[in-house]
C-alpha cells in the first residue's frame, strides 16, 4: 500500500463490485428471475386489458347501439367520460394517479403499495379510451412497484438498496418486450434513470434477466393466448438510399425542426398542465373532448379513420409505413398537426408514457418530407422517428436505437443521418429547454 509523504499509508480505494461477489448478490440474482415470472405476466395482462378496451370502446359499442362503423365524432363522449374517470383516479386515489407525463419519462423510485391501484385505473382509463399517449410509463411504475411489493411481503427487513435493484429489475420484466427487444427496453430504463460506472453493471445484471425471463413470459402468453406480445414491429420497410450530401442535409432539417415541434409539445403541455391542476375534474373531461375534437377534425378533413390519431402510435407505425402510398403529403401534414395536437392534451392531464406517440409524430413528419426531393421515405421516417424522441425524452443514445433497429437492415444503412438528426435535435432541445430555477434562499433567522 502507498503511504503518502509524512503521513499514513492511503487507504486502498473501495471495490465497487464488492456487492457482487457476496452471497446476497446471487440470491438477489435468483430473486428477480422468480419475480420477472409473476411481473410480466401482470404486464401481460395490463396491455391485454387496454388492448380489450379499446377494442370495445371503438368498435364493438358502436356496432352495440346500431351504429354501421365508429361515427368520426364517437371520440369526443368518449375521451370527456375517460378524462372523468382519471381525473377522480388523480384526485382520490393514492398516488396522484402516477408521475406526470408532462415532465417526461420519470424511473427513479418504485410507488408504494398503496398508490398501484391508482396508478392501474387512470392508465387503464386514459389508454383504454384512446388517450395519445402509451404504455410504458404505467408499466415501468407498475413493474417496479410490484416488486418491492412482492418482496417486502415476505421479507420486512430487506435492505434499501437490494429494494431498489429488485424495484428496477421489476420494471425490466414488465417493459421487457414493449420496445421490440429486451436490449432497448434495458437502454431506455438506464438512460433514462442516469446510471452509469459500477452502478450500471450491477442493475444491469439483475434487470437483463428479469427482461430476458419477462420476454419468455410475453412470447409464451402470446402465442398461447393467440394475443402476440404486443412488441414494437414493423413488417414492411422499403429501401433506404445511402447517406449522401443532400441526406445530411435534410438530416440537419429533420433535427432542427424536431427541437422545435417537440419545444412546443412540450411547453404547451406544461402550460395546460398548471391550468388543469387547478381544476382537475372540469378541466380533465374537457381535455379529453379536446383530443376527440383533433382526430375528429383529422377524420373529416382527410377522409380517413379518426383513430390514426388516437392511441399511442405503437401499432399503427407499421401500417403508416407499409401504406406510405396512400398518404399524400398534405394528408401527412395534417396528422402530424392534429396528432401533435391530442398528444400535448393528453400529456397536460392523463396519464401514460410519452414514448410511442413522439415516435408516431417524427415518422409522419418524416414521410410527408419525403415527398421532396433527395429523401427517400425510409430514411425520413428514421431520422424523423429518432429527432423526435430525442426531443421528447432527451435520451439520445435510447432515440438512436429504436429508429435504427426498429427498420432492421434498412435502419443500419440510415444510422448516420439518424446519428445526425438525433444530436441536432438533442442539442437544440437543451438550448430551448428553460434552465431550472435555482432554489430559493433560505429567509433571514429561519434555521
Amino acid at each position: 500500500m502507498p503511504a503518502t509523504p509524512g503521513g499514513p499509508p492511503a487507504a486502498a480505494p473501495p471495490d465497487p463490485f464488492a456487492l457482487v461477489r457476496t452471497r446476497g448478490y446471487a440470491v438477489l440474482l435468483v430473486m428477480t428471475a422468480l419475480l420477472g415470472i409473476p411481473i410480466s405476466v401482470a404486464a401481460f395482462g395490463f396491455l391485454a386489458l387496454v388492448s380489450e378496451l379499446q377494442s370495445l370502446t371503438y368498435t364493438d359499442l358502436p356496432r352495440g347501439l346500431g351504429f354501421a362503423g365508429t361515427p368520426s365524432w364517437w371520440p369526443i363522449p368518449l375521451l370527456a367520460l375517460a378524462g372523468l374517470l382519471v381525473a377522480l383516479s388523480i384526485r382520490y386515489l393514492p398516488g396522484g394517479g402516477g408521475h406526470r407525463p408532462a415532465e417526461g419519462l420519470v424511473t427513479k423510485g418504485a410507488p408504494s403499495a398503496p398508490e398501484l391501484p391508482g396508478i392501474a385505473l387512470a392508465a387503464i382509463a386514459s389508454l383504454g379510451a384512446g388517450v395519445v399517449l402509451g404504455p410504458e410509463a404505467p408499466l415501468i411504475a407498475l413493474g417496479g412497484g410490484l416488486a418491492v411489493f412482492a418482496v417486502r411481503a415476505v421479507k420486512r427487513d430487506i435492505q434499501p438498496n437490494a429494494s431498489a435493484v429488485l424495484g428496477a429489475a421489476g420494471s425490466f420484466a414488465a417493459v421487457s418486450t414493449l420496445l421490440g427487444s429486451p436490449l432497448l427496453g434495458a437502454f431506455l430504463l438506464m438512460e433514462a434513470a442516469g446510471l452509469g460506472g459500477a452502478m450500471m453493471g450491477i442493475i444491469l445484471a439483475p434487470g437483463l434477466l428479469a427482461a430476458g425471463v419477462g420476454a419468455l413470459i410475453f412470447t409464451g402468453l402470446g402465442s398461447w393466448t393467440g394475443l402476440g406480445t404486443y412488441s414494437l414491429t414493423v413488417q414492411q420497410v422499403p429501401h433506404a438510399d445511402r447517406p449522401d450530401a443532400a441526406g445530411f442535409g435534410w438530416a440537419l432539417a429533420i433535427g432542427v425542426a424536431a427541437a422545435l415541434l417537440g419545444a412546443a409539445i412540450h411547453r404547451s403541455a406544461l402550460f395546460l398542465q398548471a391550468r388543469v391542476e387547478r381544476r382537475r375534474v372540469t378541466a380533465t373531461v374537457l381535455t379529453g373532448a379536446l383530443v376527440g375534437v383533433a382526430a375528429l377534425v383529422y377524420a373529416e378533413w382527410t377522409g380517413n379513420e379518426a383513430s390514426e390519431v388516437l392511441y399511442s402510435g405503437q401499432s399503427a407505425l407499421g401500417p403508416l409505413l407499409a401504406d406510405e402510398a396512400g398518404y399524400s403529403a398534405g394528408a401527412l401534414v395534417v396528422l402530424l398537426v392534429c396528432k401533435a395536437v391530442a398528444y400535448s392534451l393528453s400529456l397536460s392531464a392523463f396519464r401514460g408514457g410519452p414514448v410511442f406517440p413522439s415516435m408516431f409524430v417524427g415518422a409522419a413528419g418524416g414521410m410527408a418530407l419525403a415527398h421532396l426531393a433527395g429523401l427517400d421515405t425510409a430514411s425520413g421516417f428514421a431520422m424523423g422517428v429518432g429527432a423526435m424522441c430525442v426531443a421528447m425524452l432527451k435520451l439520445p443514445m435510447t432515440a438512436v436505437l429504436l429508429a435504427t433497429l426498429l427498420l432492421g437492415t434498412e435502419g443500419l444503412t440510415v444510422m448516420p443521418l439518424v446519428i445526425v438528426a438525433v444530436v441536432v435535435s438533442y442539442f437544440l432541445s437543451l438550448r430551448l429547454t428553460p434552465a431550472p430555477l435555482p432554489a430559493a434562499a433560505p429567509a433571514e433567522g429561519s434555521p
